[in-house]
């Protein structure tokens, strides 16, 4: 059993919901508060014991690369103007991991950027998660908990959460047996079948521990609408080798929309040392 040192993390999406700011600014770095949410995402890496972090980027997705690099003009400042716990924080992002940043190639899809990585993975297992969605308050990271399920079962792992109907439209929904308290053996994942056609209402949306065979069932799998899925990949391999399920404990924070990030923020704001008890007091008093 190999252990999981590398993570990809997909951002070359054109994030078409958050236009016009997307226009000239990836929606990976959307700020919860003072942090853009592509931080928290690599900070829980990280925490689960990941060493390189490989971000498949596109155009007009520099910002992410000069947020993880070092920038000497801004800390000769803040050391200048002795402000110095910022100096420390700002240079402590540059040294969080190995960054890697490749250009996305090939069809639409979320396929596409894993595949582009496999020359980096080579023969090695990995995870894979989103660059606009994290989790929060769980006794351990999300990825830690996947990584040792994939360690008890040297299988490949999808990161689970319970949804409601509503959630049953948006995001692939599994039909699996349960096996122990929080792991399941998956059968099948529907993609967003709905509330009348759904198998269950736990959803794939925490990410993947992912087995090196899952490149050549991408290499192989015929495009749907001209785009490769991941999912498609996945579906194949159950085929071939049992898959597993997590659910995930903690909270999830999906900042893929303008009304989740917006939630997201009031949550992290009301719990911010320096803005909750005036925001608590600003949110008591507004007339709806």
């Amino acid at each position: 059993m190999q252990k999981i040192r590398k993570i990809i993390i997909p951002v070359a999406g054109l994030g078409t919901r958050f236009l016009p700011f997307t226009k000239a600014q990836p929606k990976e770095m959307l700020p919860i508060i003072n942090k853009p949410v592509v931080q928290f995402v690599v900070e829980e890496a990280i925490a689960s014991g990941i060493e390189d972090i490989i971000l498949v980027t596109s155009q007009n997705k520099r910002a992410i690369e000069d947020h993880f690099d070092c920038s000497i003009e801004l800390e000769r400042f803040l050391k200048e103007t002795g402000k110095l716990e910022k100096l420390d924080e700002i240079r402590k992002i540059s040294k969080l991991a190995n960054f890697i940043y490749i250009r996305q190639k090939g069809p639409y899809g979320n396929g596409t950027p894993v595949l582009n990585a496999k020359h980096l993975v080579k023969n090695e297992s990995f995870a894979v998660v989103w660059g606009d969605e994290f989790y929060t308050g769980g006794k351990k990271p999300r990825i830690k908990q996947m990584i040792e399920v994939y360690e008890k079962y040297t299988d490949p792992v999808l990161g689970l959460t319970k949804t409601d109907e509503e959630g049953t439209k948006k995001y692939g929904m599994i039909d699996g047996q349960k096996i122990e308290k929080n792991i399941y053996q998956i059968k099948k994942i529907i993609e967003k079948p709905g509330p009348e056609n759904t198998p269950s209402k736990i959803a794939v949306t925490a990410g993947y521990i992912l087995t090196p065979d899952i490149f050549k069932k991408l290499e192989n799998i015929p495009l749907r609408n001209n785009e490769l899925w991941l999912v498609d990949a996945i579906d194949q391999l159950i085929q071939k080798r049992p898959i597993y399920g997590c659910l995930i404990d903690g909270k999830y924070c999906d900042t893929g929309s303008k009304i989740n990030w917006l939630k997201t923020n009031i949550e992290f704001g009301l719990k911010h040392p320096e803005i909750k008890e005036e925001l608590k007091k600003y949110l008591k008093n507004i007339k709806i």
